[in-house]
Formats: structure tokens, sequence, C-alpha cells
């Protein structure tokens, strides 16, 4: 992990045990790069290597939270092959080895150990809006518009959205928002499920912030670890016995530890809990219990 990358198209911050990553290309309405995609998960590997970060906020710089794709490369934009920027991703005839840069950020954002907040603050369309799905709460300001825009350029939904969006929104309208590539408001966006709650612009990051801040100061750090890749990994699960096996082996673990011992004694005693076990060093041996997917 290189903790020291010249950031150039995101900022990272960290107060109050907060990580902030802001898209950061204002003045293309943070559209987004192969560099910005580089950017953000290496962001994503310092939140995971501190553990005095407890909650993510993702957003954007300017009136956009992202606009899609950087379109600036005109008709060759996505045809890797006449890019030279993109030549890394195409080795000879072996289309098997090309990786879509959008999925290989929402995969990173999949397996962050911390939860991450949306803060849609503006237009989020193409993969400003996929890139959103793994992020557990979405929040968004009253003015922002949405869109699954792919069919209308030709290509199909990117950044595994194939897999998130039908979670969760439904399938029928997963379907409709694919097969249609309409912009919508973000009104239609909460009433579906995908937004969490629609703000004032100015009030969409303190919402972010004040809920980011519940989860840091109430929760046990290895619980919310554990409770994150829980929820998540059995959202694909084909029987609720695989939940009952690794929940019923997590509680068995995680019941000997000091953090549990807090929390009850907290609650009896009236008093705020302070947790003290840490991601880094005291997750149950239960994790993982998947087994890694390598990209072959």
């Amino acid at each position: 992990m290189n903790t020291v990358m010249d950031y150039q198209e995101i900022t990272y911050d960290v107060a109050d045990r907060i990580a902030t990553i802001t898209l950061n290309r204002p003045d293309k309405l943070n559209a987004f790069t192969a560099r910005m995609m580089f950017e953000m998960i290496d962001a994503f590997d310092r939140v995971d290597a501190d553990d005095d970060v407890r909650a993510v906020i993702v957003t954007g710089a300017g009136r956009g939270f992202c606009a899609g794709a950087d379109l600036g490369s005109g008709s060759d934009t996505f045809n890797y092959e006449e890019r030279e920027d993109r030549a890394e991703m195409v080795q000879g005839d072996d289309i098997s080895r090309i990786r879509d840069g959008g999925g290989r950020l929402t995969l990173r954002i999949f397996e962050c150990l911390k939860p991450v907040i949306g803060a849609i603050n503006g237009p989020a369309v193409g993969v400003g809006a996929t890139m959103t799905l793994p992020m557990d709460i979405r929040m968004a300001s009253n003015t922002a518009k949405m869109g699954f825009v792919f069919a209308r350029r030709g290509l199909v939904p990117e950044a595994c959205s194939s897999f998130f969006l039908p979670k969760v929104v439904g399938l029928s309208t997963a379907l409709e928002w694919t097969f249609s590539g309409r912009v919508f408001p973000v009104a239609d966006a909460h009433e579906a499920g995908l937004v969490r709650s629609l703000h004032e612009p100015d009030e969409l990051l303190p919402a972010a912030r004040e809920l980011a801040t519940e989860i840091a100061e109430n929760t046990s750090a290895v619980s919310v670890t554990a409770t994150r890749q829980l929820l998540w990994r059995m959202a694909g699960a084909d029987h609720p016995m695989e939940a009952h096996k690794v929940d019923s082996r997590l509680i068995w673990e995680l019941g000997k530890g000091a953090d549990v011992a807090e929390g009850v004694m907290s609650f009896l005693e009236k008093r705020p809990p302070a947790f003290t076990m840490k991601p880094s060093e005291d997750l149950p041996d239960a994790m993982p219990w998947w087994e890694d997917r390598p990209f072959e």
C-alpha cells in the first residue's frame, strides 16, 4: 500500500475519527478517470490501515458528485485498444484479462472494513451512480440527479452494478433504470430505497457527519467490521443456514472479548462505552469465512 500517494483528483481528510474522501475535479463535475480510480483505492487502503478511522464519507467537490466517465477521448473513450493511457488493461488478444476500472473500485469498497456513507451532493451518473452501490448508506442533496445511462452509450452496466443494484432496489427497478438509461430526480432514488434521505445542499455533509459520529461514538469497531461483512456477504447466500453457521461462530468468539464485556457493563452502568478492540488486531478467527475471489 502506498500511503503517501500524491492525490491530484481526490482529497482525503480525517477528523473526529471520520475519513472524508472528496472527488476533486469540480471543473469537470468530478468526471471519473483511471487516476481517480487508483487514488480512491489508495484512500480506502488508508482507511482500513487506520484504526482511528471509524467511518468513511465519500462526496464530491463543487456542484457535482460524479458526472460519470470522463468523455474527453470522444468516440474512443471506451475503446481501450486506441487509448495509450489504457494500454496496460489490454494484454494481447486475451480479453479475459481486461478489467473495468469502476469494478476495481467497487470491489475495493465492498472489501472495506469500515462503514461507508455516500453523500451525493450533485449529479451522479454512470460510474458516478454505480460507485455508490457498495457504499452502505447513501444520502443526497435534494437537487441531485442520478442515472444508469449505459444503454444510451452503447454499453452495459459496469462496476459490478449487475450484482449490487438489484440487491439495493430490486430487479424490476434495476432493469427499468438500466433499460431506459434515463437521468432521474434523486427523489425517485429515495422512493426506490437507493437513497436513505434527502437534504438541503448545505445540510448534506453535516447530516452525513452526524450519522458517522453516531457510529464512531457508540459502537465497537470490531463489531461494525464483522457486521458489515456479514450482511453484505450473506446477501448472496443460498440459504439462511449459511448465515446461522457464521453468526453463531462470531457470537461465540466475540462473546468472550473485551468489547462485549464493555458493551454490557456500560449499558448496565448507564455510561458511554469505551471499546478497545481494533480491526487491525482483534477480528474474530472466523473472519474471513469466505474465500477470496481472484480475478481470473
